[in-house]
């Protein structure tokens, strides 16, 4: 293979600079500087120069409407327009710019989806904000305006005739959001792991959600103590998480990337280490390897902790980059 067609079938990165124009507002955890501290991260692992950057537009509006409801994509524009300041609840806060961003990352994990699809990157890993996995179809929640997990299994299901996606949620935020778009739904299979909903927002995820109608155990939820550590996560991830995802032998693997789990994040109470993150994502390879000939597409979502998420981030894109 000549050195153009290992290129091709590197680990693909979505990043944009216009990322960092979400203006959060001063002090809030969910700020630009998470994609700094992540860039740094790669850059002094040397995996920057490693990846494949996609080229993206802000996400097809039918697509988005498929996955939200309109009058709340409609809101999402007029609060970003009048500067209102928030999006539903004061913790998801927006600047002019949000809206158009929240797109243009929703577009990013398209197109990645689309380049592991067609062969054209091995997996990837998506380095976007706002977040996503609280968004709901109908509001904003826990900073996140648009779904983008959501968004990419529906494209996925609907514009490329898959059958089975599965999503594996590993921020230590119950992802409310996606739960709720596909409970009634058995094509997507959605499994989270996160701290104890009595412990932690959005007080959602128990292990009794388990869908509902058609979607009735496709929703697997795994609460975990607060403390737990990398063996904790491990021992969840060989006992519950593999053995699902290998009886719905999915067809494309979509990760919600959260590194708020780690050890020393402000807003988790958990004690997962870099090496923890890895030792995740090399079963979820493992997995995509088995079930859906490599296809994962990773994304952005919780980490507040700077030197913890470089850090994290790093070993996670380093567990992808060792399967392209």
């Amino acid at each position: 293979m000549d050195r153009s067609s290992e290129r091709e079938m590197a680990t693909a990165l979505v990043y944009d600079d216009r990322f960092l124009e979400h203006d959060t507002g001063l002090e809030h955890p969910e700020c630009p500087e998470r994609l700094a501290a992540i860039t740094r991260g790669l850059q002094d692992g040397g995996l920057w120069d490693a990846l494949r950057p996609l080229s993206f537009e802000p996400v097809d509006r039918a697509l988005l409407e498929r996955v939200h409801d309109p009058t709340y994509l409609k809101r999402i524009e007029r609060n970003c327009a009048a500067d209102v300041g928030f999006v539903d609840t004061p913790e998801s806060p927006v600047c002019p710019s949000s809206g158009e961003v929240a797109r243009l990352a929703a577009g990013g994990v398209v197109a990645a989806v689309d380049a592991v699809l067609n062969e054209e990157a091995a997996n990837a890993f998506c380095a976007v904000r706002p977040p996503g996995h609280h968004a709901e179809r109908d509001r904003s929640m826990g900073f996140c305006l648009l779904n983008n997990v959501a968004i990419a299994a529906e494209h996925l299901i609907a514009d490329c005739g898959l059958e089975r996606v599965a999503v594996v949620d590993f921020d230590v935020h119950h992802g409310n959001g996606t739960q709720h778009i596909f409970e009634d739904r058995g094509d997507v299979l959605y499994i989270s792991l996160h701290q104890d909903p009595k412990t932690l927002f959005p007080g959602t995820g128990y292990a009794g959600e388990s869908g509902r109608c058609k979607g009735l155990s496709f929703t697997i939820n795994i609460p975990l103590a607060p403390g737990t550590d990398d063996s904790g996560y491990i021992s969840a991830m060989d006992d519950i998480v593999l053995p699902r995802l290998d009886a719905f032998a999915p067809q494309f693997l979509l990760v919600s990337a959260g590194f708020d789990a780690a050890r020393g994040d402000p807003l988790g109470n958990m004690n997962v280490t870099p090496q923890g993150f890895a030792a995740i994502t090399s079963r979820l390879t493992d997995a995509a390897d088995r079930h859906c000939h490599g296809r994962l597409v990773s994304m952005l979502e919780g980490g507040y902790n700077l030197t913890a998420l470089a850090e994290s981030a790093a070993q996670h894109v380093k567990t992808l980059c060792k399967r392209a």
